[in-house]
């Protein structure tokens, strides 16, 4: 099940504190519950995702994204994700999660967030390709960037690494498996 309640209490912990513009990163803490875990009673990697949610919408909510969505009555939604997991995170274990905006194409807003562990090590990372949506499709990003009032801002440059992972995707067959049956 969603966690409905954990996103409510981080929407309304995010509401104090100062907005953190554009490209501030987004810092809140976390544990692993009971169910949160798989059969080897370690952070389940769907529930990863899930927890990176918690991390992802108080962002859009410190940066204005999410304000500006509402005002606009645009939609955001997640065109991919690339995760890399280093470290398990075992039941009752805290986590920092840090949530950024990296930067942006033409159509796409990238969001890079991580876990650490108390020791400090980083236990994964995930870099998401997010689109802000109408009744039409994807809008693009010039526009978005416009209406969050950033008139003069420009994406950060996207690093070498991001760039290659979008490469790799649209190297990659779609729709998939075409040949199997």
């Amino acid at each position: 099940m969603y966690p409905f309640i954990r996103m409510a209490y981080g929407l309304w912990k995010a509401r104090r504190g100062p907005n953190l513009g554009p490209f501030g990163t987004y810092v809140s803490h976390h544990r692993c519950w009971p169910w949160d875990i798989d059969i080897w009673m370690e952070l389940n990697n769907g529930r990863t995702l899930t927890l990176y949610d918690l991390g992802r919408i108080p962002l859009a909510q410190k940066n204005g994204l999410i304000k500006m969505i509402r005002q606009e009555r645009w939609g955001l939604t997640m065109a991919g994700v690339v995760v890399r997991y280093r470290r398990r995170i075992r039941t009752f274990e805290k986590i920092e999660l840090r949530s950024r905006l990296l930067c942006w194409d033409a159509r796409f807003l990238y969001i890079e967030q991580a876990m650490f562990k108390q020791s400090g090590e980083c236990a994964n990372h995930a870099v998401y390709r997010s689109a802000v949506t109408d009744h039409s499709g994807i809008i693009p990003t010039d526009r978005v960037v416009r209406a969050m009032g950033m008139t003069d801002a420009a994406s950060p440059e996207m690093p070498d690494w991001v760039a290659k992972w979008l490469a790799a995707e649209d190297a990659r067959p779609w729709p998939p498996m075409q040949d199997a049956a």
